[in-house]
């Protein structure tokens, strides 16, 4: 199978708005999963960020008329961390500056380092490790 073959795979995908996708030819068989645009971080996850009191102090620490979203620029695999056992660059509630490498994206063998646009917080990360993020989609919002 070549690039061409699993872009045109990566494709049907996008135009069908499908999240798994199975192909098998013989005895190669691959297979591809994409994230939701934002999946809410599952039960006992450290993503989460616990916020004390009232509603209106939420919205005080959370202003989301500025929050800016970090995309994808390629098809690839994302990875929160620079190697399976390592910490990951940035979890939920940390501080970034703008240029600071946040996650890697993994396109035809080549790992891609992918920069916070600007300086903020980590307000969610949408993406799941090892799984195919799409061209444009969101990666994690910033505020």
């Amino acid at each position: 199978m070549k690039i061409d073959d699993v872009k045109a795979l990566a494709e049907i995908m996008s135009q069908s708005d499908l999240s798994v996708l199975e192909y098998r030819e013989g005895d190669f068989s691959v297979r591809m999963e994409r994230a939701s645009a934002c999946q809410p971080p599952s039960p006992g996850n450290d993503a989460a960020v616990p916020v004390a009191g009232p509603a209106d102090d939420v919205e005080q620490l959370n202003d989301f008329n500025n929050m800016h979203e970090l995309k994808a620029p390629m098809v690839g695999v994302f990875y929160a961390a620079p190697a399976p056992d390592a910490e990951p660059f940035v979890k939920v509630g940390d501080h970034v500056e703008k240029g600071q490498v946040v996650c890697i994206l993994e396109a035809m063998k080549l790992m891609n380092d992918i920069t916070a646009p600007v300086t903020g917080r980590i307000v969610d990360i949408c993406a799941q490790n090892g799984v195919v993020m799409e061209y444009g989609q969101t990666i994690m919002k910033i505020i």
